[in-house]
């Protein structure tokens, strides 16, 4: 199970992320501008998050809320949003949510066919791009995209910056393995899981990855998925020169 402590046992875990964001200002925070380098917190508390908990509706109008929306949905788009007065919200959307372990798979699968396109602002430093790639993963490739990404921080967009992922998640098909399998990451830690969903002979098997982070390029991730995790070792090196990654 993803974020477990040895020490403290298994029952303790984590079970998910949840942000509560003011209706009011909510807005001014997520679109602050940062000096060149730092990260938006408030943006960084969304991009993490499994619920967002927009509170306070009733103190803004419909058309200020439909904006705090929209900005959240880009950054976030796989985050499950509440609207809420004075923080009163059904214990049953907030407990028990397993977004983090194997169960989360099966929800995961309807998300990822359903998630909004929405085009951020131009001035909007972290996003929500997702891709998707037919055929198996290889296991040992598939560690070594990811470990690229977020330990090692050598994959560059066109500009020549350094992409950073906050938050990874995804289903992916292993060679050889039945089940779907659940790609996991916050920052630096990450974790494939195993699911009860079985890969179906009539189904094509199939890879889905979303990705919620800084100077995210779609298409380079892609193709950089594509290149590394499906084809042969000689390909991998044509991508990976001298500690950076260019396409």
């Amino acid at each position: 199970m993803f974020w477990i402590d040895d020490e403290l046992g298994v029952d303790i875990y984590l079970d998910g992320i949840i942000t509560v964001v003011d209706s009011k200002y909510g807005l001014k925070h997520l679109t602050e501008e940062k000096p060149d380098g730092l990260i938006n917190e408030a943006s960084r508390q969304v991009a993490l998050a499994d619920i967002i908990l927009i509170n306070k509706t009733d103190l803004v109008s419909e058309e200020d809320l439909n904006k705090l929306r929209t900005t959240i949905r880009s950054i976030n788009g796989l985050g499950k949003i509440l609207e809420t007065r004075r923080s009163r919200v059904d214990l049953s959307n907030v407990l028990d949510l397993h977004a983090f372990d194997s169960l989360s798979g099966i929800s995961l699968q309807k998300k990822l066919q359903h998630l909004p396109t929405i085009q951020p602002h131009l001035d909007q430093s972290i996003i929500t791009v997702t891709f998707e790639v037919p055929g198996n993963a290889k296991e040992e490739s598939l560690n070594e995209f990811i470990q690229n990404l977020l330990w090692e921080k050598n994959v560059r967009n066109k500009d020549d910056d350094c992409m950073e992922v906050i938050r990874l998640k995804g289903l992916v098909s292993i060679k050889d393995k039945p089940q779907q399998v659940i790609v996991q990451g916050v920052y630096e830690l990450y974790d494939l899981e195993e699911t009860p969903v079985i890969w179906r002979d009539d189904t094509e098997r199939t890879n889905r990855l979303v990705l919620i982070g800084r100077n995210l390029d779609k298409d380079i991730l892609k193709q950089l998925f594509i290149a590394t995790v499906t084809e042969t070792e000689k390909q991998w090196t044509t991508y990976f020169k001298e500690d950076q990654v260019y396409l």
